[in-house]
Formats: structure tokens, sequence, C-alpha cells
């Protein structure tokens, strides 16, 4: 990846709200999507709260989903119950960093469309064999 590209994903993820890195091998994702949220971590108020889906797990819905968020290491602990995540979510300015997002269930990817509606400050870097399907989402394919 050249510097131009690089930086042109650093602003995307500035300036948008939604960007997914997509392609067939997690690992190249995953490296990707970690550096970028490294480069940007001083970016944001609340920092990074980044999540790697395992894929032995048998998929995430908003429960499963929530409760990971809740275990990420440096983030205070989340409230219970979704609509509480969603709430305390909305007052942070933070980089949610979603790694294997072809393991989230439906169910899990409308909450954090939900999120996006009622969270200004927080911006999703999305790591997935394919987009999340967001409507303001930005997609970099490998």
């Amino acid at each position: 990846m050249t510097s131009g590209e690089m930086s042109r994903l650093l602003a995307a993820v500035r300036r948008g709200r939604v960007l997914s890195v997509t392609g067939a091998l997690r690992g190249p994702r995953s490296v990707l999507v970690r550096e970028i949220a490294r480069r940007l971590a001083s970016n944001f108020y609340d920092g990074v709260a980044a999540i790697a889906f395992d894929p032995d797990h048998g998929g995430y819905g908003v429960r499963e989903l929530t409760a990971e968020l809740g275990c990420v290491p440096g983030m205070p602990f989340l409230p219970c119950g979704t609509a509480n995540a969603a709430s305390w979510l909305a007052e942070r300015d933070m980089l949610l960093v979603l790694d294997g997002t072809e393991e989230l269930h439906p169910d899990a990817a409308a909450w954090l469309r939900g999120l996006l509606d009622v969270a200004p400050g927080v911006r999703i870097l999305a790591a997935g064999r394919s987009p999340l399907g967001f409507e303001q989402e930005r997609v970099h394919r490998l």
C-alpha cells in the first residue's frame, strides 16, 4: 500500500462515519484496520475500541456484540442492555473497530446502523469479506 492510499483511508475515517475494508483473506484486512486505528487513536477523545470477532464463535447478535464492547481493554464498563449501551456510546467520541464483520448477525448490523443515528461521535472501521451495507459507508477492497 502506498502512502497516498493510506492517507486516503485515514481521511475517509476522519471525514466519514463508516469505512469497510473488504477482501477474501482475513489477515490482510485485520492488519490494515489495526494500522489505521493505531494511526488515528489520538484523533478521538475516547480513543479506539477494537473487537475481533471469533469465526469459531458461531456468530454475534446484539447481545454478544454489546458484551464484546464491554470487554474491550481500557474501555470503561458499559451499562447492561442494548438501549443503555447505545445511550452510553451516544456520548462518546471514538473509533469502533470491528474485525470479522461477516460474523455479525443481521440484528447486530441493524443495531450498529441505529447506533450511528444516535451517536454522532462514533466512527466505525470494519473489516470483513463484504461491506456492512450502511448508507454512509465507504468501501476499500483489498
